[in-house]
């Protein structure tokens, strides 16, 4: 089931004041709401990913209260233009401003958007800034937006994420270097690369693929379908190793419907 914190309903509301900005301000960055929570009384914190400064927590004062205008603008998958202040790990939200334009998704597209989300949680580390994930991301929710194939939609993000992280996978040579064999069988290593399958031995468990298979994720080419389950299945095994066992509650629900 689907954290019900990963969203807020818009509501109609009547503005409330705005906290005044003090000092160390970030003003009028675009960013979007990945999670939000409740925080004492009337409050939340909302995990935002912003164009120039990365994932961060913000306590926005008094956004449950029924006349805040923040309640009604701190949603899912909706551009904002935010500005906050504050060095500690959670800052002090002043103001989010929605930029319009985007219709929220539904169905299978939700699911995903929501399942990158949780990637960009659990594994972004806050305040480290990624102008091209953001990017990536922006256009990723474009595609789920716009009917492109789920999974082709997902395997881009999940691989440009990688790269972002420092975990980029080396896909047209294999661990020694040789190019990779488009008919040849590869057992993929982490943090090694591919070895041939035949030269792999006793290694645990890990996924085979094809050469073709690891020469398409290169190219981000993901339209034969007989090569989708093989990059799906290598994503995932690659992202399970650096979630160090934190669960993907989303995963779970994409896995039901055949999608992940």
């Amino acid at each position: 089931m689907i954290d019900a914190g990963l969203v807020c309903e818009p509501v109609v509301n009547t503005p409330a004041p705005t906290p005044r900005p003090r000092g160390n301000v970030r003003e009028a960055e675009p960013g979007y709401v990945l999670h939000t929570y409740p925080f004492k009384e009337t409050s939340l914190v909302a995990e935002l990913f912003t164009r120039n400064g990365g994932r961060i927590g913000l306590v926005a004062k008094g956004a449950r209260r029924p006349t805040s205008v923040l309640r009604g603008t701190l949603m899912a998958f909706q551009p904002l233009l935010v500005t906050w202040s504050g060095k500690s790990e959670l800052k002090a939200l002043h103001r989010a401003e929605w930029q319009g334009g985007q219709a929220q998704m539904s169905g299978l597209p939700l699911i995903c958007g929501f399942y990158l989300n949780e990637l960009l949680l659990k594994l972004l580390p806050r305040d480290d800034a990624h102008e091209v994930l953001y990017q990536g991301y922006e256009q990723a929710l474009a595609a789920l937006r716009a009917g492109e194939p789920v999974a082709r939609v997902l395997r881009r993000f999940e691989r440009l994420l990688l790269t972002e992280l420092g975990y980029g996978l080396q896909l047209a040579s294999d661990a020694q270097g040789a190019p990779i064999v488009a008919e040849r069988d590869y057992a993929y290593v982490v943090e090694r690369g591919a070895v041939p399958a035949d030269e792999l031995g006793g290694e645990a468990t890990v996924p085979v693929l094809r050469g073709a298979a690891l020469l398409a994720i290169a190219r981000d080419d993901y339209v034969d379908p007989l090569l989708m389950p093989q990059a799906r299945g290598l994503m995932r095994y690659i992202l399970n190793h650096y979630l160090g066992g934190k669960e993907l509650y989303t995963r779970q629900l994409l896995r039901e419907m055949q999608q992940l």
